[in-house]
């Protein structure tokens, strides 16, 4: 199972904040590791050949290029008066953040023509520019200052015996690739080093935690002189053994600043205090383990990635307070008081009843109905007795709960070792999706009788469509939890994010109430005699009904493809297809020979195998962005477009903001190709003429994030507001202020009057 991650764990590391922060380019000519200093890339030189011209000149680096219109030379002092800037044409260039441009490669040399005063003899001038490389990164925009000497004056003039002298660069190198960007988009190491070198992060940011009573923590942070932090990307989650949860309190004024690539910024400077409320689910004392995620920025200078502390606390003993009026809003993972409140005042038993609720509500879901069609199936003809028909259902549950179990164990412990996941990760792996597709494929053979599986194969699947056996009820307990994943139940949203911000003891006992909300019906019915005698009776009819229910299995292997297909394209199809067709063989060659000698079986498990090994090659194609990278073109999710069909422009941080600067009501729909709710909110209200209207009348940007593949821009979206999955709905108001959060299922009547409230305010 790790090989199916690697990919997703290379996604996030940190070269990904580099990219997303300050833009993406080009094919990967380079190696990460071996990324040139910004002066080496892009050495900056500047002679004046007249008195009345200056030329500045770049010899760049091999993979690496300029934009042109991030160029430009103030004169600062020296007694020349400049015209505009001569610059070459460049080569054109789309780019993901600034669109179509022009990009220089290999050498620029710009001309700044003007003229000088009779007795000027040296000129001191700011060269402004910003480049990327190849690899995928860029870097900050830079500022260096350049001293030149202009020529000899006429004989005559004053300055006639003042010898030529070569233009020196008076900057250091910059010492990091992220940086802020000052009020006027300047950064990085300027000739004077008024920035300094960088401190370490840990000197530039203590931080330390004291009690302010059993259910307060007073965090404080001492930011270094020259150091800003910013405020909104302030996150704090709290693990204890009593699971107790954090929110922040009411947080101290801070500055505004402007930055240019995540528009205005609250942010601090010296000393700031955060006091958080402590929500007591158990009564006792207690020890906290506080983890406080921020980032912050040298002024001109470094931006730190975004850092993470881990401060423990004593509790003192105090009673439970979860649903005391002072629990309101308590979450862990919140980014200061932007975030989102998705399990606002609900405790721990609010959230098992949500859990279960919701795990309820799963069976009647599309993506479970299938599988649920082979469970009924199996207690409709089992006519045995109630004992039996409790055995069944007791199997069948613990295969639920069990995989729920393992299902939210494996997401918290990716998400503890710093990976950022939601409900439905799998998904996004192609070899999970095209693996998923050939179970449900064999599932179907096996309905509409091509081969059995039994004997040999029983002790490892069980049989699925038979009426008795423990493993063929556990198992299909397991694939029940496997295909419900792409689904989001109503109350299954509050309950999933209490779980992902609470203690680990208590996260799983919330993914076990909602496997006994899915396998409750077939408890009721194994349980409950009166439910049981309901049922029909076995006849004829059941062969029957077996081979009809194998074309929902088809559909839904079908589904999976066209996922698989959107995830890493025609390739990805053309294997999974083939591997299907092999494993057809196998299990029909299996079939054929099951009395037969034992070379043949073991000649169709050979080749049912190799079906299944085409995975391998579908989890190393590339992902759509991935391809763009190689193919030298900038293509990516979050690249800026025309509106698509639907009306909907592709998300992207910086978009947003913009828009949001702008005073416009913006929809925000997260969305995946795998998850059937999204697409079925999509086709009942989204796609409609309502909606259009609606949107049309507030005069509303209507913005869809893709997650379905591994975007960790997404990801750090939805966890800016407390959402672990997919579909997410924001409706941002006009003129600022806190978007409001729509419900999992959406009407259109909840869309328009969204849509309204967001005009007034």
């Amino acid at each position: 199972m790790s090989r199916f991650f690697a990919p997703m764990i290379r996604l996030l590391r940190p070269v990904a904040l580099a990219t997303l922060l300050f833009g993406a380019a080009g094919a990967q000519a380079i190696e990460q590791d071996d990324l040139l200093p910004v002066d080496e890339a892009f050495a900056l030189s500047a002679s004046a050949p007249a008195r009345d011209t200056v030329a500045v000149r770049f010899a760049i680096a091999d993979g690496y290029y300029l934009y042109r219109h991030r160029t430009s030379v103030e004169v600062l002092d020296g007694g020349f008066t400049a015209g505009p800037l001569v610059l070459p044409a460049g080569d054109k260039h789309t780019d993901e953040f600034f669109g179509e441009v022009e990009t220089y490669r290999g050498s620029l040399e710009a001309t700044l023509p003007g003229n000088a005063d009779a007795t000027a003899t040296t000129l001191r001038l700011r060269v402004k520019y910003q480049g990327c490389a190849d690899l995928g990164i860029c870097y900050p925009p830079q500022a260096r200052e350049v001293t030149v000497s202009l020529p000899p004056a006429p004989a005559g003039d004053a300055s006639a015996a003042l010898p030529p002298v070569a233009g020196l660069l008076s900057g250091g190198r910059s010492s990091g690739l992220l940086s802020n960007n000052t009020a006027n988009g300047e950064a990085g190491l300027t000739a004077t080093g008024a920035a300094g070198l960088p401190l370490p992060d840990i000197e530039a940011y203590r931080l330390e935690a004291v009690t302010d009573g059993p259910d307060r923590i007073v965090v404080r942070f001492t930011i270094a002189p020259g150091y800003y932090l910013y405020r909104d990307k302030t996150t704090f989650a709290a693990q204890s053994d009593r699971g107790a949860l954090v929110r922040p309190g009411e947080w101290p004024a801070a500055r505004t600043h402007s930055d240019e690539y995540f528009g205005e910024q609250a942010v601090y400077y010296d000393e700031v205090l955060v006091p958080l409320d402590v929500v007591r689910t158990q009564s006792g004392a207690d020890t906290l383990r506080l983890t406080v995620g921020f980032m912050g920025c040298q002024e001109n200078g470094v931006c730190y990635p975004p850092l993470k502390r881990v401060l423990t606390v004593d509790l003192a003993d105090a009673p439970a307070n979860a649903d005391a009026p002072s629990a309101e809003g308590a979450i862990s993972d919140t980014a200061g008081p932007s975030a989102s409140r998705a399990a606002d005042g609900i405790g721990l038993f609010a959230a098992l009843a949500f859990a279960l609720f919701g795990g309820l509500i799963l069976n009647l879901m599309p993506c479970v109905l299938p599988i649920l069609s082979l469970k009924a199936l199996g207690l409709a003809g089992s006519g045995e007795s109630a004992e039996k028909a409790r055995s069944h259902a007791l199997w069948y549950t613990a295969g639920v709960v069990l995989s729920f179990a393992a299902l939210g164990g494996l997401a918290l412990a990716l998400r503890e070792a710093g990976l950022a996941l939601g409900w439905g990760f799998q998904l996004q792996q192609p070899a999970v999706v095209g693996g998923l597709a050939l179970l449900m494929f064999a599932v179907g053979l096996s309905l509409s009788g091509v081969f059995n599986l039994g004997g040999g194969l029983a002790n490892v699947g069980g049989a699925l469509t038979q009426k008795s056996g423990p493993a063929g009820d556990f198992f299909t307990g397991v694939l029940a939890v496997v295909v419900a994943a792409p689904c989001t139940a109503p109350f299954m949203g509050a309950a999933l994010a209490y779980a992902f911000a609470a203690s680990p003891v208590v996260a799983i006992g919330v993914f076990v109430a909602l496997g006994i909300g899915l396998a409750l019906p077939f408890l009721a019915i194994g349980f409950v005699p009166g439910l049981a005698q309901r049922l029909p009776k076995p006849g004829a009819w059941m062969d029957t009904l077996k081979q009809v229910l194998a074309f929902p299995m088809y559909l839904t292997a079908v589904w999976l493809v066209w996922v698989l297909a959107k995830q890493r394209g025609a390739d990805a199809v053309g294997w999974v297809l083939g591997g299907a067709v092999l494993l057809a063989l196998g299990l029909w060659a299996w079939e054929q020979a099951r009395f037969k000698s034992a070379t043949m079986r073991a000649f169709a498990i050979v080749i049912a195998t190799l079906g299944v090994a085409a995975l391998w090659p579908v989890q190393q194609l590339p992902s759509a962005r991935e391809a763009a990278a190689a193919a030298g073109t900038n293509a990516s999710a979050n690249a800026p477009s025309q509106p698509a069909a639907d009306g909907s422009v592709p998300y992207s941080a910086e978009a947003l903001a913009a828009l949001r600067a702008e005073g416009r009501v913006v929809f925000v729909n997260m969305t995946a190709d795998w998850c059937v709710s999204c697409k079925a909110n999509e086709r009942a209200v989204l796609s409609t003429d309502a909606f259009a209207a609606a949107r049309n009348g507030a005069n509303a940007v209507y913005m869809k994030g893709d997650w379905t593949d591994v975007d960790p821009a997404i990801t750090a979206y939805l966890q800016q507001y407390g959402a672990v999955g997919v579909p997410f709905y924001a409706v941002y108001p006009a003129g600022g202020g806190e978007p409001e959060i729509l419900p999992n299922l959406l009407t259109i009547g909840i869309v328009e009057s969204a849509l309204t409230k967001a005009t007034a305010k």
